[in-house]
C-alpha cells in the first residue's frame, strides 16, 4: 500500500518555537486513524531535508510508546510530565 505524507507549512521564529506547534498540532489529530504524531517532525524551509524529531521514538518495556519530547531527560513514560508552578505563579 502506499503512503502518501501531508506536509503543512507554518511559521515560527524558533526551533523550539516550530517544535511546540508541531506537537500540539500533531495531538490534535490523533484521534484520526490516518494520523501518525509520532512521526512529526520539523526542518526548516531552506533544508527540508534536516529533520527534527518532536516526539520520543522509543518504545515502552509494553511495546507502547513513549509520548515524551524528542530529547526529554529521564525515562521514557506514557504520561507526559509537567513542572510544577513557580512560587507565587
Amino acid at each position: 500500500m502506499t503512503r502518501y505524507v501531508v506536509h503543512l507549512p507554518v511559521v515560527a521564529a524558533d526551533l523550539a518555537g516550530a517544535i511546540r506547534l508541531a506537537r500540539v498540532a500533531a495531538w490534535s489529530v490523533r484521534f484520526l486513524p490516518q494520523a501518525d504524531p509520532r512521526a512529526t517532525t520539523v526542518s526548516t524551509e531552506a533544508n527540508p531535508d534536516v529533520r527534527h524529531r518532536t516526539f520520543c521514538d522509543a518504545a515502552l518495556p509494553n511495546g507502547r510508546p513513549c509520548l515524551l519530547r524528542a530529547d526529554h531527560d529521564g525515562p521514557c513514560s506514557r504520561r507526559i510530565h509537567r513542572l510544577p508552578a513557580e512560587p507565587g505563579r
